[in-house]
């Protein structure tokens, strides 16, 4: 159990939209972490009590899964940029490439002729 700090407060007062206006906390509120949670099920045995706790631990795993699952999103996003930093200088390569065909198809070189000399009588 820990107490919110001020700005985790002010985050958490503007999460509210039925205060007055003007209404705050005089102290900052306790909360607890997951593993407080776990503690605070072996002291609370009412059947009550423990349905809410499992039910808190519940949203505790789901909002893991999604920090996971946005952290995958994040890296898997980092790996796309980088592979189009990559296609974009691939792409630039081969249009210099390109480039250089044409300048070489729009001026060719003049060849010598090779073939068999007709006899001149």
């Amino acid at each position: 159990m820990f107490e919110l700090t001020k700005e985790e407060n002010e985050n958490l007062r503007s999460q509210f939209g039925t205060l007055k206006q003007g209404a705050h906390f005089k102290y900052p509120p306790f909360v607890f972490t997951e593993h407080g949670i776990l503690m605070l099920s072996r002291v609370l045995n009412s059947p009550r009590a423990i349905a809410v706790n499992i039910k808190i631990i519940r949203v505790f795993t789901k909002i893991r899964e999604m920090l996971t699952d946005s952290l995958n999103i994040k890296l898997e996003i980092e790996d796309i940029k980088k592979k189009l930093s990559n296609h974009s200088k691939n792409i630039e390569l081969v249009f210099n490439y390109l480039d250089e065909l044409i300048e070489k198809k729009e001026n060719p070189k003049t060849r010598t002729k090779i073939a068999y000399k007709k006899d001149r009588k």
